[in-house]
C-alpha cells in the first residue's frame, strides 16, 4: 500500500519527467543543439521559478545517464587515438594551466568588483565541475559554499549553452568524424549471437563502474563505463554501440537532474553576483576559444574538436556535444578528463597552501 509521502514523490517524479519531455521536445522542434539536455534543463528551471513547486528526480537517474554517456564515449577510443592522446600530453598540461591561471585573474577581479572574499572568488571561477568545486569549498578555510555554488552554477549555465551553440553553428562544418564507422553496428547487440555478447559487455561495464566507485574516482559513474569501454575497444572486443534513443534518454536523465540542482534564489544578494558571474563565464569561453585556435594550428584536429577539448564545461556536456556533431570524442574526453584530474588533485593543494592557514579565528580574507 502506498503511503501519502510515496504517492507525492511519484507525482513529483512524473511532473519532473513531463517538464523534461516538454523542454526536450520544444528544443528539438526548434532545432537547437543538445536539445534533450538543454531543453529539460531549461524547462525544469523555468517551472521551478514560475510555480515554486517541488519536483523529485532520483540521483540514480542521473547516474544512469552518466553511465550511458561514459560508455558511449569510451567506444571512441582506439589504439591509434590513444597514441595521439599520449603525444598531446604537453598541450593538455599547458592549456589546463593557462585556463586555471586565467580563472585566477577573473577571481581577482571578482573579489575587487563584488567585494566577496578571495577563497570564494577563486573557488567560484575555477573551471572545475559544479559538484566537485562545491564539495571542495567546504574544505577550504574562508570559502563560502553558497557563493561558490552560485558562481559555478551561473558559469556552468553560460558554458553549457554557449559552447554547444558556437560549436554547432560556427565550427561543426569542419568537424571530422570522431565516431568510427562501427556506429552502424548498434544492432549487433540484439541479433544472432549478440545477446551473450551484450551480456558480457553489461557485466564488464557494471564491474568497471563498481571498481571506480570503490577506488573513489572523480565522477565514477562516467569514468567507470568510459574506461571499461575504452579497454574493451582497444583490446579488440567489438562492444555494441548504443542506439540513438538511449543517447536521448541519457541527455534527458542528466538534463532534468541538472535543472533541479540549480537554484537561482540561493543567495539573497544574487543580483549583485549574477552579472559578474555571467561575464566571467563569457570571458572563460572566449579565452578557451583563443586557446582552441592555437591548438587547432598546432595539432591535426578540427576547430570544433579543439574548442570542445579546451572549453571549461563538464565532461558530460562536452562529451555529448562532441558526440552530436561527430567531433573526435576520444580526444575531447581525454582533454576534459585531464583537466578534471588536474583540478581535483593539484588545485586543492594550491588552495590549501594559499588559504588554509589564513584567518584561524574563522574570519574570511577580504582581499587577494
Amino acid at each position: 500500500m502506498k503511503t501519502p509521502e510515496n504517492k507525492n514523490k511519484w507525482n513529483q517524479l512524473l511532473e519532473a519527467l513531463l517538464c523534461g519531455l516538454a523542454g526536450g521536445s520544444i528544443f528539438s522542434w526548434i532545432g537547437l543543439p543538445l536539445a534533450w539536455m538543454l531543453g529539460p534543463l531549461t524547462a525544469v528551471i523555468l517551472w521551478n521559478l514560475l510555480t515554486k513547486r517541488t519536483l523529485y528526480w532520483p540521483k540514480s537517474f542521473k547516474n544512469g545517464g552518466q553511465m550511458l554517456l561514459g560508455y558511449s564515449m569510451g567506444l571512441s577510443f582506439t589504439a591509434e587515438s590513444a597514441a595521439q592522446i599520449a603525444g598531446q600530453l604537453p598541450s593538455m598540461t599547458v592549456s589546463t594551466v593557462l585556463m586555471v591561471i586565467f580563472g585566477l585573474g577573473i577571481a581577482y577581479l571578482a573579489s575587487k568588483v563584488t567585494g566577496i572574499n578571495a577563497p570564494s572568488a577563486v573557488m567560484g571561477t575555477t573551471p572545475g565541475g559544479l559538484s566537485q568545486m562545491t564539495m571542495l569549498s567546504e574544505e577550504i578555510r574562508g570559502a563560502d559554499p553558497t557563493i561558490v555554488t552560485f558562481m559555478q552554477t551561473i558559469r556552468m549555465l553560460a558554458v553549457t549553452f554557449m559552447v554547444p551553440m558556437l560549436t554547432t553553428y560556427a565550427f561543426a562544418g569542419g568537424a571530422g568524424s570522431g565516431l568510427s564507422a562501427t556506429a552502424v553496428e548498434a544492432e549487433q547487440a540484439v541479433s544472432g549471437g549478440g545477446l551473450m555478447h551484450l551480456g558480457m559487455t553489461v557485466v564488464a561495464v557494471l564491474a568497471g563502474t563498481a571498481l571506480a566507485l570503490r577506488l573513489r574516482f572523480p565522477t565514477p559513474w562516467i569514468l567507470g563505463p568510459l574506461i571499461t569501454a575504452a579497454i574493451l575497444t582497444v583490446s579488440g572486443f567489438a562492444a555494441p554501440h548504443l542506439p540513438p534513443i538511449l543517447m536521448i534518454a541519457a541527455q534527458l536523465l542528466m538534463g532534468v537532474y541538472l535543472g533541479l540542482s540549480i537554484r537561482l534564489d540561493m543567495l539573497k544578494d544574487w543580483k549583485k553576483l549574477l552579472p559578474f558571474s555571467l561575464v566571467s563565464g563569457v570571458l572563460m569561453v572566449g579565452f578557451a576559444l583563443l586557446l582552441a585556435y592555437v591548438l587547432h594550428l598546432i595539432h591535426p584536429m578540427s576547430m570544433a574538436t579543439a574548442f570542445l577539448c579546451i572549453a571549461p564545461g563538464g565532461l558530460p556536456e562536452m562529451g555529448v556535444t562532441a558526440h552530436e556533431i561527430r567531433a573526435d570524442v576520444s580526444m575531447v574526453a581525454a582533454y576534459q578528463l585531464f583537466r578534471v584530474f588536474f583540478i581535483l588533485f593539484l588545485v586543492p593543494l594550491f588552495l590549501r597552501f594559499a588559504f588554509g592557514r589564513r584567518d584561524t579565528a574563522g574570519k574570511t580574507a577580504e582581499s587577494v
